[in-house]
């Protein structure tokens, strides 16, 4: 049985890069050389991260720089796609792999931009395609469209930068809120407001990642998060709790070991967790993701499931939720790798 030609896309150039090259590390170090042929691109410099290397190594697929293509079909006028043809030539070469391991977070990969560059090529791609990809990663627009599915949702704003902002109706939000960037991930621009008075420098936090902020009510409780893998068929994943030493899950939280209690499974009632596995598969499914997703939700003391956002790549680390879960339910991370892949090779 031939070998599987596998390109791990990291890096990136968004405030999540670092934790891109760890979930691309990650996933380098536990893809099966003896299954995949496998090589790694950091599309912000366009460097491969791995040397040639014998051919039982597993590691030998030659990669051109995917840079170019990346911003060249960014939508910034006519014409954009012409400077990136003779890149996509390159890539259509016979050496061109049989899927991406797309291992990117935050804008410019995990927003539609990346896939839709793929899409383009011809190349299959793990993860979610090019709309739902960008809706998950735009929080105002994704709340639009899973509210309207029926799901709870912290109640909130959303102001852009450079129009006219409520501040009589922000102001008269009950505190505590979150401002957070709309499309952004990590908790990078991220803000608990405690005192009115902190609200225009959160927001002004918040622009310096996204020309949209949201201003949510913080919602108080036992956080979840319920990981899903499929395309139709879906299979509901562990669900973890998080339980932050800090009582915030920021960036700290998320990616210093030992600075999170993530228990599997998570400590809620059987109705509880039902819901939750509900609310999960119907986020997948209404915002149309395919091979992963994980959704964030809130619990409160009287057993109302807020939903937070929809991840459609959950990062790969050490410390990451869904490997974590995939784990619980005995599905080893380089299993799950596999299924990945066997996911994104399946007709869109």
């Amino acid at each position: 049985m031939s070998r599987i030609k596998v390109a791990v896309l990291m890096g990136g150039s968004s405030a999540e890069r670092d934790v891109s090259l760890s979930t691309g590390k990650q996933i380098l170090n536990a893809l099966d050389p003896n299954q995949y042929i496998v090589s790694a691109i950091d599309t912000a410099t366009g460097n491969r991260l791995l040397p040639a290397a014998p051919a039982a190594e597993g590691r030998t697929l030659p990669i051109v720089s995917l840079t170019a293509d990346v911003h060249a079909l960014t939508p910034v006028g006519g014409g954009a796609a012409i400077e990136a043809l003779p890149e996509l030539s390159r890539v259509r070469a016979e050496d061109k792999p049989d899927v991406v391991f797309i291992a990117l977070h935050g804008p410019g990969g995990e927003d539609g931009t990346v896939q839709g560059m793929l899409e383009v090529l011809g190349i299959p791609y793990t993860g979610s395609g090019v709309l739902a990809s960008a809706l998950a990663m735009d929080k105002a627009m994704s709340k639009r469209v899973l509210t309207g599915a029926g799901v709870l949702m912290p109640a909130g704003e959303t102001v852009r930068r450079g129009r006219p902002i409520d501040w009589d109706t922000l102001r008269a939000m009950p505190l505590p809120v979150i401002v957070k960037p709309s499309a952004q991930g990590s908790t990078f621009g991220v803000t608990r407001v405690t005192e009115a008075d902190q609200l225009e420098g959160a927001i002004k936090t918040a622009f310096e990642y996204d020309d949209a902020a949201l201003i949510e009510q913080f919602v108080t409780g036992t956080e979840i998060t319920v990981p899903v893998i499929g395309n139709r068929d879906l299979e509901i994943l562990p669900i973890v709790e998080i339980v932050p030493a800090s009582g915030f899950y920021d960036f700290a939280a998320k990616y210093t070991p030992g600075a999170t209690d993530e228990i599997v499974p998570a400590r809620v009632s059987d109705s509880i967790a039902a819901e939750a596995r509900r609310i999960a598969a119907l986020c997948h499914e209404t915002l149309g993701c395919r091979g992963m997703s994980r959704t964030d939700m809130i619990v409160t003391s009287d057993g109302a499931i807020y939903t937070l956002e929809t991840n459609t790549i959950p990062g790969m680390t050490t410390t990451s939720l869904l490997p974590r879960s995939a784990q619980a339910a005995g599905i080893a991370f380089p299993k799950l790798l596999d299924r990945l892949i066997e996911l994104a090779l399946e007709p869109r």
